[in-house]
């Protein structure tokens, strides 16, 4: 599985928040492989699933694969209940 988590400028906040999936996945047994991207560079890109924050989000609402909102990016649990049902989906298609 690959996802491609995306914030302003490509870093920072898209990897944390890349890292943060990454260790809740492996937490629950899933070993999930990603990018950290901006939003330009993420339109288009081929990947699973897009996780973002809302307001970012928005502008990928045109995309081909799912796109995950984050409200609170610092908050694990958010990230968590969006997210591990998505990895949980993919993992058994």
């Amino acid at each position: 599985m690959y996802i491609l988590s995306v914030c302003g400028m490509g870093f920072g906040t898209s990897l944390m928040l890349l890292m943060d999936i990454q260790a809740m996945a492996k937490d629950h047994g899933y070993t999930v492989d990603g990018e950290a991207s901006d939003l330009g560079s993420a339109k288009g890109k081929s990947c699973d699933f897009m996780v973002a924050s809302s307001e970012i989000a928005a502008e990928l609402s045109d995309e081909d694969v799912p796109v995950i909102a984050i409200d609170n990016m610092l908050d694990k649990n958010e990230i968590k209940e969006k997210v591990l049902p998505m990895i949980e989906k993919l993992s058994k298609e």
